[in-house]
């Protein structure tokens, strides 16, 4: 209870960690060894102490209040350790002071730090009455700010360590370092102490490392499916091996460790594998988690249904073989009910069993129309007397479908009677135009097959350059068109050509059969849907329709978009290539000219243009075919050619000049093969055996036999 006190040279300690580390700490002095005392704190301890009596305490304390009012300095009472005290001890504290002239009685815990300020706060105030009056709160409405005011706290805290660390690697003395300027650290560290700074510093870095493991996780689980695929893809190997001779099967394969590593310590992610981003290979003892061992049962499962799948696969098309319910032409919806059973909807989608089907239907369609062929070639005498420009009356289809149809073969596409009249009107084509071209045989005609057997066995001088050239186009078996053509012009000569093609799409020139697809556009050309080139369709030439004014200027202007698109691709790719043109006058639906366009201002537009574009001009009426006709199947040939010569000149590199051993060569075409055995021979014993050969059917109406 003194007031004065005195402690010359004595050092002033404020916390316990001085002791025996004074040296840490500031060394600072009690100012002229004299220490006058202006106040008291009077603490009571309200928490239930081992061997104590509060009652006792409480006396105590009433008796070192008595000493501590002799001295007519203000006293404050303190009550301590509230977070551990007692409701009663606290009620009798406050007894206490009230009976004692009202003492101020502030609740406190050191260890929570909670009003510890307030009570030295409240002590200043009575000592100096000039400051304002301290506003005593009680323990717990005290707590509860402190613990809004930590919470805060703790949140910024949390920022700062997630903005500055983002390694699992990190260490705490460099993070700390980093973070002291920064008031976030400053305010937590003040109101929570360095400890939980740092251990708040370490959660963080095991969740990012959490984290990090858990994302090397996801990358070899997401490897392991692909894995089992490479090393086990087959049931058998693996169906009914346990997991422990599974993995010495996984093991003893060639290609293990391109996917697996064994690792000489376990667990995988405690290794230095984990942090190895480099290296996705799979830690081997990771197959021993659940996860793993989840994926190896799915792949075991999948594996199961792929077979069974591809059972029910080959059961279906067993099953339409055998059905007599699938014909030529049925739709699916017809045949559905007649082959499918519940196994089939159990193990695949029904658009699988379509596809399937579809394929099917296919074959069944192809070699329906082989035998219709065979059939109609067999009643060749029913096609002799047709008129000139084989297009047979009404009457006449009737009696050939009449005399035909009792025949299986021509009742086996009883739904497709479209196609099958098709046929009818192109064999009529062949009987009168018996050509390569028109032939029914396609591509397994004679003349074409021997055109192509001396073509790829004998080599004229001048092609010997081009066949030594080092980049002879790999797709010239193909020819694409465009046709370009408003209302309808397009459309009508696509279906025009396709009906001169084989069942296959296929085309002959010059004896070489070539798989011609045909793109008809008709609308605006900058619209992806009628580009000239998609990334699937690379246009070798284009047919320029037009049989009016309007027609022509829409020809005009959408080449000239289609060379503008051309033109900016070729400065983006360094190359611009012209598409080859053909512009024609085709017929005018309807008769004779309206709005006073003649045949004759048509034509001269049209070679107008022509010049303009730098592109071919083909007037049907020149060649001999008239108005109101289009162009006929010689003329569409001939444009095939010149866009395939085009193609090759645009795509062959070109040779030398011939040299005088390729001039000494030109005896040699002289000389021909066997086409049985291949042996050449003279071109009279080939010639001679051929044109003594009897043919293999009469031709119609007494014309060239059929070889």
């Amino acid at each position: 209870a003194a007031t004065k006190l005195a402690s010359a040279e004595k050092l002033m300690y404020f916390c316990t960690d001085q002791l025996g580390l004074e040296q840490d700490f500031e060394q600072k002095q009690m100012p002229d060894g004299k220490l006058p005392v202006d106040g008291f704190l009077l603490c009571v301890d309200v928490s239930r102490g081992m061997n104590r009596n509060f009652d006792e305490q409480l006396k105590f304390v009433s008796n070192l209040y008595n000493q501590l009012a002799k001295t007519k300095k203000p006293v404050v009472v303190v009550l301590t350790k509230c977070d551990e005290g007692v409701e009663r001890y606290i009620r009798d504290a406050h007894a206490f002071a009230l009976g004692k002239k009202n003492l101020q009685v502030v609740e406190t815990s050191a260890r929570s730090n909670v009003n510890v300020d307030l009570a030295f706060g409240t002590l200043v105030q009575l000592v100096d009455k000039s400051r304002g009056k301290a506003k005593i709160i009680p323990y717990f409405e005290a707590l509860k700010q402190q613990s809004q005011q930590i919470a805060a706290a703790k949140d910024k805290y949390e920022w700062l360590v997630s903005r500055i660390v983002k390694s699992h690697h990190e260490a705490w003395p460099n993070v700390s370092r980093k973070m002291q300027p920064a008031p976030e650290y400053q305010d937590y560290v003040y109101l929570e102490g360095t400890q939980k700074a740092k251990k708040l510093f370490l959660q963080h870095v095991q969740r990012l490392k959490q984290e990090h493991v858990e994302r090397r996780r996801r990358v070899y689980l997401a490897l392991l499916p692909q894995a089992l695929d490479a090393l086990v893809p087959d049931l058998d190997e693996i169906d009914h091996l346990s997991r422990a001779k599974a993995e010495k099967l996984l093991e003893a394969k060639p290609d293990f460790l391109k996917w697996f590593v064994v690792l000489e310590e376990t667990p995988w992610d405690a290794t230095s594998h984990v942090d190895d981003v480099d290296n996705e290979r799979i830690p081997f003892d990771l197959l021993e988690t659940p996860a793993a061992e989840q994926l190896y049962e799915a792949h075991l499962e999948k594996l199961r249904n792929e077979r069974k799948r591809a059972e029910m696969r080959r059961a279906f098309r067993e099953n339409l073989e055998s059905s007599p319910f699938v014909t030529p032409g049925k739709p699916w919806e017809e045949a559905r009910s007649f082959i499918m059973n519940e196994d089939f909807y159990q193990w695949l989608e029904e658009p699988v069993y379509m596809e399937i089907y579809g394929k099917h239907q296919k074959q069944l369609i192809d070699k329906a129309k082989e035998d219709f062929q065979e059939l109609l070639l067999e009643y060749s005498e029913l096609f002799y007397e047709l008129e000139l420009d084989a297009k047979p009356s009404k009457e006449k289809m009737g009696v050939i479908q009449e005399v035909l149809g009792e025949e299986q073969r021509f009742k086996a596409l009883q739904k497709l009677q479209a196609e099958r009249d098709a046929l009818i009107l192109k064999h009529i084509h062949f009987v009168y135009h018996p050509t390569k071209e028109t032939c029914p045989s396609c591509a397994a005609c004679v003349d074409a097959r021997v055109e192509q057997l001396l073509g790829s066995r004998f080599v004229r001088p001048a092609e010997r350059h081009h066949r030594n050239a080092p980049s002879a186009d790999a797709n010239v078996d193909r020819i694409n068109l465009v046709i370009l053509g408003k209302d309808g012009l397009a459309r009508e000569l696509a279906n025009e050509i396709r009906a001169l093609c084989t069942n296959d799409d296929k085309y002959v020139i010059e004896g070489k059969m070539y798989e011609l697809a045909l793109r008809p556009i008709e609308g605006n050309v900058r619209l992806p849907v009628n580009a000239f080139q998609t990334p699937t369709f690379q246009p070798h030439g284009c047919l320029c329709l037009y049989n009016s004014k309007e027609s022509l200027s829409y020809v005009v202007e959408s080449i000239e978009k289609s060379r503008e698109s051309a033109a900016a691709a070729g400065r983006r790719d360094g190359h611009a290539p012209q598409l080859p043109l053909t512009l024609v006058l085709v017929n005018k639906r309807g008769g004779g000219g309206d709005g006073g366009e003649t045949l004759q201002s048509l034509i001269q537009q049209g070679q107008q243009i022509a010049g303009k574009l730098q592109c071919g001009f083909l007037d049907p009426a020149a060649a001999g075919i008239g108005y109101g006709r289009n162009i006929n199947e010689k003329q569409i040939g001939q444009v095939l050619k010149g866009l395939l010569d085009a193609k090759r000149n645009l795509n062959l590199a070109v040779g030398s000049t011939p040299g005088p051993k390729d001039a000494a060569d030109g005896a040699e075409l002289r000389v021909a093969m066997c086409l049985m055995c291949g042996d050449p021979v003279s071109a009279d014993e080939v010639l001679l055996p051929i044109l003594q050969a009897q043919p293999c059917r009469p031709a119609p109406g007494g014309g060239a036999a059929v070889l």
